[in-house]
């Protein structure tokens, strides 16, 4: 039977349950315990594949072709351990399945309410991961904050669990904000008091409490918490804000987070060692060397539209003792000084993934750039799609080339739906989604890199190069279409002959990378770069 800790937020949203919650699951693994990551996000949506990522940030794709939450995203860094499609729970996704089976009778004409049917829905996926899985310890995360409305079936569930499985194999951890007042030098404990007291009507008595800060927090803050809170001084948890991400595994393991966990889980807390976490933080502190990356796209205004690729960038950076810079330009403003200023600026460019015709050309622009000025080139989904548009544009000759995506007119369809795809299917869950392995030419870059003929990556995609244009692209010659599918008919890699470096991918590689262990094509991006720049 497995063990569950249950990771709740309150006061207010973004303060990081999701890398906390990760940064618990990797000092479980360094214990020695199989870990298992499940994240129940409250929203409607079915899951988030066809939400704007200005409302979630980017769409996390697992092996077996979830589309997620970005947090997943976090498991997997923190973790190193592949999440399932069991991991990401919406509440559209339990509605859906009620709904359905209310439809069919299998609730034999009962009246369908939140309790108990929507609840044991809820609970049903906690033991079909458990089941499926079998980890030691399954670490769950409730999206949103103690009191929103749509989160409180998810908060029942998880307070009926501990009735269901009993208090030794169920931990529930609250993760609040303590704000600080700069006029007045003070930490303000009331926002955190009024939370674990919403819990508490709730029905849950939290077990243990994290404190997000801005700075240190005074140690005597810990008596208010606990006298108000009803909690042990040793349940109470510090969580300032740090400059690297990673740092928080550290700073939980200094503070006996895991152990206190694993004794309440009546589990061994046993010698464990995170050494390769402090010298990646030891790494960090001391970079010696820089690039610029340019990320070129049209939701750069936030981040976490793009947080995989910032973070395969970085973890790349960190295996060359590397600070990368990433200046993100919105590709719409590719007609202004600035943004061609930029270009000739950075070491190295990057397309990433992305749908629609908003954009497009300031990234095919920037992808021209980087073929004719030798500068050091990445793309990656969509952005390998408009490199065979550029190319077929203004090397090829065929000027109105285009993807049927975004012209669905266009004369020369070098980018078109992939073959037995239906034009009017559904836009979610329909792309090509998940793990699938390539083929890679010996001869090329691509394979070069990652030192094997046959590997395996994550895609997300619904167009493909048209293989009607193949012979053309062979005729010339300088674009080498270096990685294939298992059917040899769909593009998988592509890269120029007479270029440094200038590789695009149809997968995406930033899902898999790893702080401890960075992805080939972006080390080989990296250290393109640095080579470029030396020049």
């Amino acid at each position: 039977m497995a063990k569950f800790l249950f990771v709740t937020g309150g006061v207010v949203s973004g303060l990081g349950k999701g890398i906390s919650a990760a940064a618990i699951g990797q000092l479980f693994k360094r214990h020695g315990y199989k870990v298992s990551s499940l994240k129940f996000d409250p929203y409607l949506n079915v899951d988030p594949g066809t939400m704007s990522p200005y409302q979630h940030g980017e769409v996390f794709v697992t092996e077996d072709g979830a589309e997620t939450d970005l947090d997943l995203g976090h498991y997997e860094r923190f973790i190193d351990e592949p999440i399932s499609k069991l991991s990401s729970v919406t509440a559209g996704q339990i509605y859906e399945e009620v709904l359905k089976k209310e439809r069919v009778g299998d609730y034999l004409g009962a009246t369908i309410q939140v309790i108990p049917h929507i609840t044991d829905a809820i609970k049903h996926r906690l033991i079909k991961i458990e089941k499926t899985l079998a980890p030691d310890i399954i670490i769950v995360e409730i999206g949103g904050t103690v009191g929103d409305i749509e989160s409180l079936p998810f908060i029942e569930a998880i307070r009926q669990f501990r009735r269901d499985r009993g208090s030794e194999n169920t931990f529930y951890i609250h993760t609040t904000l303590i704000p600080y007042i700069a006029t007045t030098g003070e930490f303000k404990t009331k926002p955190t008091q009024h939370s674990l007291k919403e819990l508490r009507g709730l029905g849950i008595q939290a077990d243990a409490v994290i404190l997000r800060c801005e700075k240190p927090l005074p140690l005597d803050l810990k008596d208010k918490i606990s006298l108000f809170g009803d909690l042990n001084k040793e349940a109470i948890f510090f969580a300032e804000d740090v400059k690297i991400i990673y740092d928080i595994i550290l700073k939980f393991d200094e503070q006996k987070l895991p152990a206190l966990i694993l004794k309440h889980f009546q589990l061994q807390v046993t010698s464990s060692t995170i050494e390769p976490w402090k010298q990646l933080i030891q790494t960090i502190h001391h970079l010696n060397q820089s690039v610029t990356i340019a990320v070129v796209g049209k939701y750069v205004q936030l981040k976490d539209a793009y947080l995989s690729i910032h973070e395969a960038l970085l973890h790349a950076g960190y295996a060359y003792q590397t600070h990368v810079q990433v200046e993100y330009i919105n590709a719409e403003d590719y007609q202004t000084s600035a943004f061609q200023d930029a270009l000739k600026r950075v070491d190295g460019i990057l397309v990433p993934g992305g749908f629609g015709l908003r954009a497009t050309e300031g990234k095919i622009s920037s992808i021209q750039y980087a073929r004719e000025h030798g500068k050091p080139f990445l793309g990656i989904c969509f952005g390998m799609q408009l490199a065979v548009v550029e190319y077929a544009r203004h090397v090829l000759g065929l000027t109105q080339a285009h993807s049927t995506e975004l012209d669905p007119k266009t004369p020369h369809p070098v980018i078109d739906l992939q073959r037995g795809r239906q034009k009017n299917e559904d836009l979610g869950g329909t792309m090509r989604l998940g793990l699938s392995p390539i083929t890679l030419k010996s001869s090329s870059k691509v394979a070069k890199l990652y030192g094997q003929a046959v590997i395996s990556e994550r895609h997300r995609h619904r167009y493909e190069v048209n293989p009607s244009y193949h012979a053309a692209f062979a005729k010339d010659g300088g674009m080498v279409f270096s990685g294939m599918d298992q059917t040899n008919t769909l593009v998988e890699t592509i890269e120029l002959k007479n270029h440094p470096f200038f590789i695009a991918s149809q997968f995406h590689p930033e899902f898999a990378s790893r702080p401890l262990g960075a992805r080939p094509l972006f080390k080989g991006f990296i250290e393109a770069c640095l080579h470029a720049k030396k020049l």
